[in-house]
């Protein structure tokens, strides 16, 4: 892992209007750069950022249509672009029953082996 640091995401955001110019994956892309390297293991519900979707629609607010919602996956891109490994639990990608496939370039890792991996990273953190 040659000092590489591993962020562990959780929890799923589910979108605010008040969330559109910093989450964590934006703060991801900092760390990476920051820290040197780094690896995201997505599990729980944060795995639905890892599903190969459509474009986020645009949300409807009374006459005002608000179109500037993040896309996970759109950040997602851009982290593997940067070098970061994008590591997805397959017991809880299989949970969310994803009919779509990953974003290319996301591993599934079987339960517990990355945690198993640990002692080689650096450091481990939870975003």
């Amino acid at each position: 892992m040659d000092g590489r640091v591993l962020a562990i995401i959780e929890r799923g955001y589910r979108g605010a209007l008040e969330k559109q110019f910093f989450d964590e994956l934006y703060l991801a892309t900092e760390l990476h750069r920051q820290l040197g390297g780094l690896d995201i293991l997505l599990r729980g519900s944060a795995v639905g950022y890892a599903v190969d979707a459509g474009p986020v629609p645009a949300v409807r607010l009374g006459n005002r249509t608000v179109d500037t919602l993040t896309d996970p996956r759109a950040g997602l891109k851009t982290l593997l672009a940067a070098g970061v490994g994008v590591l997805v639990e397959e017991p809880d990608i299989a949970t969310l029953g994803a009919a779509r496939p990953l974003v290319e370039g996301v591993r599934l890792t079987a339960a517990g082996e990355t945690a198993a991996r640990w002692i080689d990273y650096r450091m481990v953190v939870f975003l």
